[in-house]
């Protein structure tokens, strides 16, 4: 079963369970993914690494939402965005430990043969179809900028 049908089914639970926070997020899930394929074209279907890009763009918007609702008083809204964002990172793989991290750019550094700053594009396009829904690329660009001495 692919990633779009085990929405589909959560959302189908969701709503046999009455459970209307849960379902009004894979509602909207659902919503962007179907925005995304109108975007690619007529008949085109996300894939799950395309659906993946999806939940994590969602989320990094979540981030931003919550850190502005904290700054303007509104614990509230926060809360729901937080509760929002945990629904939607269960759709995510399983996210990278900082040792695991730390070794593949590691890793990426050796292979591309990269040093100094010019070399951080090369390690960057080496890592992210390895990190890809699985860390920060904030996170991600600071280690490679800390092991290159940049």
């Amino acid at each position: 079963m692919g990633l779009r049908e085990q929405i589909l089914d959560h959302q189908k639970e969701s709503l046999r369970a009455r459970d209307s926070a849960r379902l009004s997020v894979l509602r909207l899930l659902m919503a962007q993914i179907k925005n995304r394929e109108i975007e690619k074209g007529k008949g085109a279907v996300l894939t799950d690494e395309e659906i993946v890009e999806t939940i994590a763009s969602m989320i990094r918007k979540m981030d931003e939402s919550i850190e502005g609702f904290e700054k303007g008083g509104r614990p509230d809204l926060a809360e729901k965005e937080r509760a929002e964002k945990t629904i939607l990172s269960a759709y995510l793989p399983e996210p990278l430990s900082d040792s695991d991290l730390d070794r593949l750019v590691s890793e990426a550094v050796r292979e591309t043969g990269a040093s100094g700053p010019k070399g951080m594009g090369a390690v960057m396009q080496w890592l992210a179809p390895r990190t890809k829904g699985r860390a920060d690329n904030r996170v991600v660009s600071q280690k490679v900028k800390a092991a290159l001495g940049s």
